[in-house]
């Protein structure tokens, strides 16, 4: 493999498992030091060891650990080049506006986007002074499309990950920090499986919208994560790149 990301030292929130996980072994693979920031120390520690990497255990909605994470990661390798910010969650509560409560919206809400705020302040701060560096934040194609099968407060946060990235990327890019957002369409990975285990209607109803006719896998997922990270996409900044099996592009599936 082509070791794009030779020397370069990339963070990974949610690195434990999933999307983060598949991703830590690409970046790894593609010559990356890489620091995986998960709550779950068991499954955190394990992906940091299997790519020979750093585990930080973070509640990413907290701003201190967030600030020790990046910090920990410079104090460590010297420098903070990516910024994965991919932590996530999608919990039953979060389902109809008409049935989803407070507690459930706000949950989502600070897991799903102030995490991203917060992980991107204190990485984009680092950049900055060394002038270079690469955010991708983890947004979806919800936040594009609308769903009937709807997780309100998921989207939103998706939505509101994809404006905030646009900003972002506006703001720094003339100080050498490019910052895009990364949009999956429905990913097999544990959290999506638990859907199908739950509510395996529900599950099916959007399997039939992917033109692709499967899921993604999480590596092709993090093949799109190593591209964005890499100077192979270094005249993308402030842009959403979907990767979803052609979901936001299609009216009708093919039979």
């Amino acid at each position: 493999m082509v070791e794009r990301l030779q020397d370069r030292v990339a963070v990974i929130t949610g690195g434990g498992s999933g999307i983060g996980l598949a991703s830590a072994r690409r970046l790894a693979a593609e010559g990356a030091k890489v620091v995986v920031a998960d709550v779950d120390a068991e499954a955190g520690k394990a992906a940091a060891e299997s790519v020979g990497g750093l585990f930080v255990q973070v509640d990413v909605t907290d701003e201190e650990q967030v600030r020790a994470l990046f910090q920990t990661t410079v104090d460590t390798y010297g420098a903070v080049d990516v910024a994965f910010n991919n932590a996530g969650i999608s919990p039953p509560d979060d389902d109809s506006i008409l049935t989803t409560g407070i507690e459930a919206w706000r949950r989502v809400q600070e897991v799903n986007l102030t995490s991203v705020y917060l992980c991107s302040k204190h990485a984009i701060g680092h950049m900055v002074e060394r002038g270079r560096g690469s955010v991708i934040n983890t947004a979806s194609f919800v936040a594009t499309m609308g769903a009937a099968t709807s997780q309100i407060s998921y989207t939103a946060s998706k939505g509101g990950v994809l404006a905030m990235t646009r900003e972002l990327g506006v703001q720094f890019a003339r100080q050498g920090v490019r910052v895009n957002a990364l949009s999956p369409g429905p990913v097999n990975t544990p959290l999506l499986r638990e859907l199908f285990a739950k509510d395996p209607e529900r599950a099916a109803r959007r399997l039939v919208h992917v033109p692709l006719g499967r899921f993604a896998e999480p590596e092709e997922i993090a093949a799109a994560v190593a591209f964005l990270a890499s100077d192979d996409s270094s005249f993308m900044t402030a842009s959403n790149f979907l990767v979803d099996g052609g979901i936001s592009g299609a009216y009708v599936t093919p039979l």
